[in-house]
């Protein structure tokens, strides 16, 4: 899905008060995201996403119940529009300043204390996109670097589902970065509850950990995550486990994004060689 089809989607979902090619792009991954007014407007990939976002929306509702500092969805139905989910979301107030991982740290000990949610939560199926992410792909990407990282999701998925935590399992935010944070007048807020599960804690530490030693986060800042959080995940024997499921997981999302975009292509392309080289002191690159 490119700008253009996601437009056209969203003219067609007549969700907004003016056109819809006056609606700002504020990002284009899985979904298209359009901010117009006061109002976010979330465009899905395809219909394979239709379930998760009405979770998503379902998550908003019980977090605005719980007191958690969170974005609101502003309809409570996701709809299906030539084959694409469409939500709509409360546009935040304009940042403050950027959201710092001590900004994160704070909302995932809110999120980490929370008990389970009435309607039931997915387990962090932090490898089950990479078959989608894959096809994707298509021919844009090796066939020999598909079926490594196959095998790599496999493997990661035996170890991860024999792991013992040293958290206790509950809610997560599923893919807790600082640039799922929004710094308002108010405060920090999360953002992108798509991912929100039930599954290990660690998950939402693990991310984090491999900020510090793939993307360049400094090790001040990570202390300073860790240090707000409580614990360091990296003192726990699993911690390895799950940074490669995650890394794997990774080197698929970008794959997605081969066929129109160069780039993406050769940070795929040097992320696939760091994993089989064993490298784990290649710098990585945010996409």
């Amino acid at each position: 899905m490119d700008e253009a089809r996601a437009r056209d989607v969203l003219a067609a979902a007549e969700v907004l008060p003016g056109p819809a090619w006056d609606a700002t792009l504020l990002a284009l991954g899985e979904n298209a995201v359009f901010a117009a007014g006061d109002l976010v407007v979330k465009v899905g990939r395809d219909a394979e996403l239709l379930d998760r976002a009405r979770r998503e929306l379902d998550i908003a509702a019980w977090l605005a119940e719980a007191g958690v500092p969170a974005v609101r969805a502003a309809e409570t139905e996701a709809v299906l529009v030539d084959g694409h989910p469409v939500t709509v979301w409360h546009r935040l107030p304009d940042p403050v300043r950027p959201a710092e991982p001590r900004d994160l740290a704070e909302l995932l000990r809110v999120v980490h204390a929370l008990p389970s949610p009435s309607f039931p939560l997915p387990p962090r199926e932090l490898l089950g996109g990479v078959e989608r992410w894959l096809r994707l792909a298509g021919e844009a990407i090796d066939p020999a670097d598909a079926a490594y990282l196959r095998a790599r999701r496999d493997g990661f998925a035996d170890a991860a589902a024999a792991l013992t935590p040293h958290l206790a399992p509950g809610p997560i935010h599923g893919d807790a970065l600082p640039r799922n944070v929004h710094v308002g007048p108010d405060g920090p807020v999360l953002v992108d509850l798509e991912t929100f599960s039930a599954d290990l804690r660690e998950h939402d530490l693990v991310v984090m950990a491999l900020s510090r030693d793939r993307y360049g986060l400094p090790a001040e800042a990570y202390d300073s995550f860790t240090e707000v959080y409580g614990w360091d995940v990296r003192a726990w024997e699993g911690c390895s486990v799950l940074r490669g499921a995650r890394e794997t997981a990774s080197c698929a999302w970008v794959a997605q994004h081969a066929p129109s975009n160069p780039k993406a292509l050769a940070e795929f392309e040097r992320r696939v060689a760091s994993l089989r080289d064993g490298d784990e002191t290649v710098r990585w690159y945010p996409f």
